[in-house]
């Protein structure tokens, strides 16, 4: 049999199970995604800029948030240095019925290196229930696929962790748990946890300004070694704002340089420790 045309009757019949589900359903069939977030603060283009670990600007970023027509909300971000290594993620958000709050429908990661080769792509389709990540082949042709199937009430959240903080930006809550896919040698799931490290007022003229930090949960003891192997991963936002978030720190792609992402107009000198 052609495998060409066996793929195609695989991805024919995964559509109508998928369409069947939707048809059934009486509620969204996203409903699965534990993660309820806000709506994002504000919309449009937000000009930023990428700078290394040595604090120097190394290129643009782009960033975009989009109420589209059909209610759904997407997410764009892409980083990098200027004519070199990049990284696109995207991701789509759908009203949860009843409330102000929003779902992942999807979620995306794109990452190539100097040369725009692909360094591979991670999906994450709460529809389906199912992540892939493909990453290139060690023989240099073609990428190959790993597939993991999410577990029921999941919290993966790659690509929405702006939203995903805001309980922490407001005081709401001192932790917030939830899951990122890592694509290093298989898809897996990892448990992270996010808490604020810093907090100022806007008292003796020191302006508002609110970091989270976050990284892998494996427990107490696991999570010290933990913390001490891992970059330091970072967001900072300012509760005043009309659009708060002013900027984050993690590598670029897996196993990649690590960045920061700034928006335009931030002094960096408040984010650097």
């Amino acid at each position: 049999m052609n495998a060409r045309w066996t793929l195609g009757v695989s991805s024919a019949r995964s559509f109508l199970l998928a369409l069947a589900a939707v048809l059934t359903a009486t509620e969204p069939v996203w409903a699965d995604s534990e993660l309820m977030l806000p709506y994002p603060a504000s919309y449009g283009k937000i000009p930023a800029a990428t700078f290394d670990a040595g604090r120097q600007r190394v290129g643009d970023a782009n960033l975009k948030v989009e109420k589209l027509e059909d209610g759904t909300v997407r997410l764009f971000a892409e980083s990098g240095v200027d004519g070199g290594a990049r990284t696109i993620a995207t991701a789509t958000l759908a009203p949860i019925v009843d409330t102000n709050l929003l779902r992942p429908v999807f979620q995306q990661s794109r990452s190539f290196d100097a040369d725009n080769e692909p360094l591979g792509v991670m999906n994450i389709d709460h529809i389906t229930g199912e992540a892939t990540c493909s990453l290139p082949r060690s023989d240099g042709v073609g990428m190959r696929t790993k597939r993991l199937l999410l577990p029921e009430h999941d919290r993966v959240a790659n690509v929405t962790l702006n939203l995903l903080f805001d309980p922490l930006v407001k005081g709401d809550v001192s932790t917030v748990d939830f899951q990122i896919l890592l694509c290093k040698g298989d898809a897996k799931l990892l448990d992270f946890r996010a808490r604020v490290v810093r907090r100022e007022d806007g008292t003796n003229g020191s302006g508002h300004l609110v970091e989270i930090r976050y990284g892998p949960d494996f427990g107490s003891v696991f999570s010290l070694l933990a913390n001490a192997l891992v970059p330091r991963l970072s967001f900072w936002f300012d509760p005043a704002s009309s659009s708060p978030w002013i900027a984050h720190r993690m590598p670029l792609y897996a196993d990649g340089p690590e960045v920061f992402v700034v928006r335009q107009g931030i002094e960096t000198n408040i984010l650097f420790d």
